[in-house]
């Protein structure tokens, strides 16, 4: 591990002689205005650990990420990466922008072979992985120390095909259904839908009956990105297989734009062609969707700004389809080193602070974020079963503590490869779905123009020695 001099044994024994340093208990920021006990179901916030790097650093280390959707997050990670950065002899600098301007900046800057050092996305990164470091050896020092890493996650951040880990992931956050209650129990469904034929007929009822559709997203932005695969996936459709053959032109892709067809025209509006990954988040804090595919940030932000619409928002697993009941990981963490990164050392052994310490990550974007390895964040289950942060009833999150069984990365039954991240960066998938369901092309007309598409895509990478099969 050119990075890390010590072996990982020896790296071990430096860990165990050294005391753990509290930083201390950092008392949680208002995000709008949220409610904000101060406290987890255990006590306090969690306390955050120091470890000496394993070799003497200095200089500086850019770092760019995303502006996160609990914006109490980032208030806490800067401060968080500025005390590290003191502490080690390094200048630390973060900036933060939206997440749907990271993959243009990465580029431009890949290109210029000068910017940021460390660079942070919310899916993955793959299609960069001939312009960033192979950080096989950080993640071998971060499964010595921790165990082995979510499969979702690495299969999110290793191309088998290589053998490379393009890019590190020390987290994830699922992707559950988000619904109304009131409006659901009113067609006789109060927990909401539990397969994708009920979503079609308990939405439809409530958009005749009150007014009130759903929001599933056919834009070019990363929530519909996600939720169009786990429509395709429950109908035992996907992109490629285990194998990296493309499989998109198959009777189930076909099924399933068929049935996004009928759930548009009967519960849904001509906006989702135009959204943007907020859209659904306002649209649900505004009282104006029955169902979302999101994470919990919407509802958190409806707990400042609305919150008779917060308490009314439950939440649900995956959908089942005729296949089975899958939903993509709504944000994968993918942190990439691109070879122009000029503090390489002090990048690696922030991210293993950071990965440490994932436990406030986690409290600090109000369960938000979850780790690839869940013995760092121990208190997860009774947080999420007693949510410190005012939730009622204060166990509505309890289900996503078995998020991991319905949630697959992009790419899956595959992995996240170099063409896995240009189809997905590229927007093949809403592209598909949305030309069908306005009637542009037959859905067969549209998988397959999909399928050439994609088919490009992998022969160029295939070529390339990038991806398998």
């Amino acid at each position: 591990m050119s990075d890390f001099p010590n072996s990982l044994h020896s790296r071990r024994d430096v860990l165990r002689a050294a005391a753990a340093v509290t930083l201390g208990s950092v008392a949680l920021g208002a995000c709008a205005s949220e409610e904000d006990t101060g406290e987890t179901a255990g006590g306090q916030a969690p306390q955050e650990t120091f470890s000496e790097p394993s070799t003497k650093l200095s200089g500086d280390l850019k770092i760019l990420l995303w502006s996160h959707f609990v914006p109490n997050h980032d208030v806490w990670f800067d401060r968080f990466a500025r005390d590290w950065g003191s502490r080690v002899g390094v200048n630390v600098t973060v900036d933060h922008i939206d997440q749907a301007q990271i993959p243009t900046r990465i580029a431009a800057e890949i290109q210029a072979r000068q910017g940021h050092d460390l660079i942070q996305y919310i899916a993955t990164l793959s299609q960069f992985e001939p312009s960033v470091l192979d950080q096989r050896d950080l993640v071998s020092e971060a499964t010595g120390r921790w165990g082995r890493q979510l499969p979702l996650c690495e299969k999110s951040s290793l191309n088998p095909a290589t053998g490379k880990f393009y890019a590190y992931s020390p987290g994830w956050v699922p992707d559950p259904g988000n619904y109304r209650r009131s409006l659901w129990e009113a067609v006789g469904m109060p927990n909401g839908p539990t397969t994708w034929d009920e979503l079609l007929t308990g939405a439809a009822q409530i958009k005749n009956s009150k007014g009130v559709p759903l929001g599933l997203g056919m834009s070019q932005e990363i929530d519909s990105n996600m939720v169009l695969r786990a429509l395709m996936w429950s109908f035992g459709a996907s992109e490629q297989d285990a194998n990296e053959r493309v499989t998109i032109n198959s009777p189930e892709t076909i099924a399933a734009v068929e049935y996004m067809t009928k759930l548009y025209g009967q519960a849904m509006t001509p906006e989702v062609f135009s959204w943007n990954a907020a859209s659904n988040n306002q649209g649900l804090v505004a009282g104006k969707m029955s169902y979302i595919v999101n994470s919990i940030s919407a509802w958190r932000t409806a707990a400042g700004s609305n919150p008779t619409v917060a308490d009314d928002t439950f939440f649900v697993p995956a959908l089942r389809g005729p296949e089975t009941a899958l939903a993509a990981q709504h944000v994968l963490y993918n942190w990439i080193i691109p070879q122009h990164a000029t503090g390489i050392p002090a990048a690696k052994e922030f991210l293993l602070h950071y990965t440490a310490n994932f436990a406030s990550a986690t409290y600090q974007s109000k369960l938000y974020d979850f780790s690839a390895w869940s013995k760092l964040t121990p208190e997860l289950p009774n947080w999420l079963a007693n949510d410190p942060f005012g939730s009622r009833p204060p166990d509505k999150l309890k289900l996503l503590a078995d998020a991991i069984p319905w949630s697959a990365n992009i790419g899956h039954p595959g992995p996240a490869s170099t063409a896995i991240g240009e189809v997905f960066s590229t927007f093949v998938i809403p592209n598909m779905f949305a030309r069908a369901v306005r009637g542009e092309a037959t859905p067969q007309q549209s998988v397959a123009e999909a399928e050439g598409q994609i088919n490009a895509v992998f022969a160029k990478w295939r070529a390339a020695g990038l991806v398998g099969g």
